[in-house]
């Protein structure tokens, strides 16, 4: 498992996964919709595949001593890496913009314990269709990008607009009794993700053994 996500570190991923990883950082940015972290930790990925197109790194990778489930594998585990990895990336600039941008987010959604649970759900929907869908040929990149990222948008919409409701100000808060509240969102995404995750492996697979490359 090791070796495949190195494998497509190292040559499959499009530096632009790297640049887009590290914009977790943004949520420490004044006055931002902070679901555009997510959306970009959607387009990396998409870019990515779009690159392993253009460079045959499917028919590459179908000559190493592997089986085409592996090569789904491989996919799978480096959006999980790269999406995980601008969680991670994002949470101290989260825990930063409290202290020194004490007033709020005006323009959404704060990154509280609901955003990092919506945000997960938003990964999961995005993987699922993308994946499920591209390797049922291999190629239509285009096509499983538009079908997964119109479905992530709606979620991510959804939340930012829902943080300016009064009666869901909550959502919008980083205050003790109000991230409790949120608990609940956020532990749905942690189990969503992997499940979905899992799911999209699963079906991928099935699919891709089908193509003939």
């Amino acid at each position: 498992m090791s070796k495949l996500l190195y494998k497509e570190l190292r040559l499959a991923a499009h530096p632009n996964l790297y640049v887009f990883t590290l914009l977790g950082a943004l949520v420490l940015v004044p006055a931002y919709p902070y679901g555009m972290v997510f959306m970009f930790g959607c387009l990396g990925p998409f870019i990515t595949m779009g690159y392993a197109r253009e460079t045959n790194d499917l028919h590459y990778t179908a000559l190493l001593p592997i089986g085409k489930r592996d090569i789904v594998k491989g996919k799978c585990l480096l959006f999980a890496a790269a999406q995980l990895a601008q969680v991670l990336i994002s949470l101290p600039f989260a825990f930063l913009r409290v202290r020194v941008l004490p007033a709020g987010n005006p323009a959404g959604i704060e990154a509280n314990a609901a955003f990092y649970g919506f945000g997960l759900i938003i990964y999961a929907i995005f993987n699922f269709i993308f994946l499920t869908e591209f390797f049922r040929t291999g190629f239509k990149v285009g096509k499983a990008f538009l079908l997964a990222i119109v479905p992530a948008s709606v979620v991510v919409l959804t939340m930012e607009v829902l943080a300016h409701i009064p009666a869901f100000a909550w959502l919008d808060s980083v205050q003790p009794a109000d991230l409790l509240r949120q608990l609940p969102i956020l532990l749905a995404g942690l189990a969503i993700y992997p499940t979905a995750m899992l799911a999209a492996f699963t079906v991928a697979a099935k699919r891709f053994e089908k193509v003939n490359l």
